[in-house]
Formats: C-alpha cells, sequence, structure tokens
C-alpha cells in the first residue's frame, strides 16, 4: 500500500474580473497559481466580454458590491489564519474598491499584491477618472508589491517615460508614495530589442531584461505576470525572487502564445514547461 506525506500547498487569492475569453483576469491568475504550485481562490469583481461585433470592445458588467462581499467573507472565514496573500486585479468602480479594501482591512496580510488596472476601455471617462483616484487613495497604501505598466507607471509617478532610466525613476517614485516593491514594466513600450522591466524595493534598483518576443501586447501578461509575484511570494520567495520568477514566467508564456479571432493574442500560463 503506497504512502502518502501530507503537504498543504500555499494559498493565493486574487480579487479581480472575469474576462471570458480566458486570456486575462481571474482565469489568467488561476492558471497562473495552478501552474506556480499554488492553491488558487478567486472572488470576481466585475464580468468582461468582448464584443466581436464592436472591433472587440469591452462590453463591462460589475458585479454588485454585496456580492463581491460575500465572496470575501466566506473565502476569509474559510481560510481564517491560513491566507495571507492577495492579488488584486480589475476593480472596476470606487463601489467596488471600497468593498475591497474594508474586507482587506478587517485581517493582517503579509503581501498584498496590486496590478493597478486603472482604466477599463469599456468605462466612461469620469467614470474611469473616479475608479483611478479610489485606487490610488485605498488599494495602494494597503499594497507591499505593485505591478504597474508603462502608462500604469506614467499616472503614478507623473512621469513621461521613454527609457530605462526614466522608468526606474519612475519606480523609485510609486514606492516612495506607497512603501511597497515596485515592478515596472517596460515590455515593448520602450525602444530597443530588450523587454525591460524595473524592480525596486526602497534598497534594491534592478533592470530585468529579456530579448523582446515580437512587437505586440499579448493579453494576460499583466495579469499573469502579477499572479506569478502573488503565487511565488505566498510559497515563501523574497519579492525579488518572485519578480524573477514572474519575468520569465511570462517571457516564456508570450514566446508560446495563442492565437485568436481578437486583435491580440493570448499568453499561454503554461510555458515554463
Amino acid at each position: 500500500m503506497t504512502e502518502y506525506s501530507i503537504h498543504e500547498p500555499a494559498l493565493a487569492l486574487s480579487i479581480a474580473g472575469s474576462e471570458a475569453t480566458g486570456g486575462a483576469g481571474a482565469q489568467a491568475d488561476l492558471k497562473t497559481f495552478q501552474e506556480l504550485g499554488a492553491y488558487g481562490i478567486i472572488a470576481l469583481t466585475c464580468i468582461v466580454a468582448f464584443d466581436p461585433n464592436d472591433d472587440w470592445n469591452h462590453r463591462f458588467t460589475p458585479v454588485p458590491a454585496e456580492v463581491i462581499a460575500d465572496q470575501l467573507e466566506a473565502i476569509q472565514a474559510n481560510y481564517a489564519g491560513q491566507l495571507h496573500t492577495t492579488k488584486l486585479g480589475m476593480m472596476g468602480s470606487p463601489e467596488t474598491i471600497h468593498t475591497v479594501a474594508r474586507a482587506l482591512r478587517s485581517q493582517q496580510w503579509q503581501h498584498v499584491v496590486l496590478d493597478p488596472v486603472l482604466i477599463c476601455k469599456g468605462q466612461e471617462p469620469g467614470h474611469a477618472l473616479d475608479t483611478d483616484e479610489a485606487l490610488k487613495a485605498e488599494l495602494l497604501p494597503l499594497a507591499t508589491f505593485t505591478t504597474p505598466n508603462h502608462f500604469e507607471a506614467e499616472q503614478l509617478s507623473g512621469l513621461t517615460i521613454s527609457s530605462v532610466q526614466d522608468l526606474q525613476e519612475a519606480a523609485q517614485i510609486i514606492h516612495d508614495h506607497s512603501g511597497a516593491a515596485v515592478l515596472a514594466k517596460g515590455g515593448i513600450r520602450l525602444e530597443g530589442d530588450q523587454a525591460v522591466d524595473v524592480f525596486y524595493d526602497g534598497t534594491d534598483m534592478e533592470v530585468l531584461s529579456t530579448p523582446k518576443v515580437g512587437d505586440h501586447a499579448v493579453s494576460g501578461a499583466g495579469c499573469s505576470l502579477a499572479a506569478a509575484v502573488t503565487a511565488e511570494l505566498a510559497k515563501g520567495a523574497s519579492p525579488r525572487e518572485a519578480a524573477y520568477t514572474a519575468k520569465e514566467f511570462v517571457t516564456r508564456g508570450i514566446a508560446q502564445r495563442v492565437s485568436a479571432k481578437t486583435p491580440f493574442d493570448m499568453l499561454w500560463q503554461g510555458g515554463l514547461r
């Protein structure tokens, strides 16, 4: 008779939106958690379904705040004393942000990874601005690690980013404002043949560089990067180690992308295999 040792995996919660094609959002997060050996848990904030009859624009449906609160109440009660790591993705509204922030403040966290999704294409500009301001005011101060892309790093730092040096300065400003470790993503947005990201934790400033894979953005890259950081932190990695693993995870996933009818391909979370 075979005997098995008992081993409990690290727990990782994603509070994020559903993206129906599976390329990004909660679907990407769960696949990333599974690939990296973390037990994934999801609380949905919204549902995004691209419209194939309108140039694949977003159709955005928020989950009611009371339903978000119910999900988080059940999750936090079920894993009380065990769940210490969470990733925050698409929120979509100030009300959602208020609800999530209140739930986060109800317990202690070792790691809160913020993927600062500042704009959803399905939102009206005024509503989007309100959401952005609420995110900066309520969620960024709770974050221990944040992963802004090129646009988000510009918005959070107030800089125009056109070089690696600019990205380094932006990462330092964002850290100084929030106290969080920062993995600022240059990706394909900066000139040159290298996809460059910058890690800064208040002490170490490191440039993470790999050859670019194509010249078009891939859906799910940002979600998967933040989810990979989350999984690694949940397993006990340092922020620096998590950043390096996440960079490799996403680079491999982009190289083995999934083609689709949308104007963008989808990252495959199984790329490290």
